[in-house]
């Protein structure tokens, strides 16, 4: 066997393995998928914070604590939907940058 035919064969055998990972491999990468999804949403919900804390409070009626907490809760679950599909592009940036670390 030839250089040439080696070096094909062990290509062609590294690109199989490639194109069709392990279950084990998968069911990481979508470990790491969700793990960069619920960051970005994380990171969402911060900047959401931290708007809110910037609009001024001059109601008539003071918010409850029960009101803050309902606000939060929102403000979370908008975070996630933003956060979901394409997103803002941190989370998918991320896993682009750590799904070879997969193994």
């Amino acid at each position: 066997m030839d250089i040439k035919a080696n070096a094909a064969m062990h290509l062609s055998a590294s690109e199989a393995i490639r194109s069709n990972p392990s279950p084990q491999k998968t069911k990481n990468l979508k470990k790491l998928r969700d793990s960069t999804r619920e960051f970005e949403a994380m990171y969402i919900f911060e900047a959401y914070k931290s708007m809110r804390k910037n609009i001024p409070d001059n109601g008539l009626i003071k918010k409850s604590s029960g009101e803050k907490i309902f606000q939060e809760m929102l403000d979370m679950e908008m975070a996630r939907s933003a956060a979901s599909g394409k997103g803002m592009g941190l989370g998918e940036a991320m896993y682009e940058q750590l799904k070879d670390t997969i193994k």
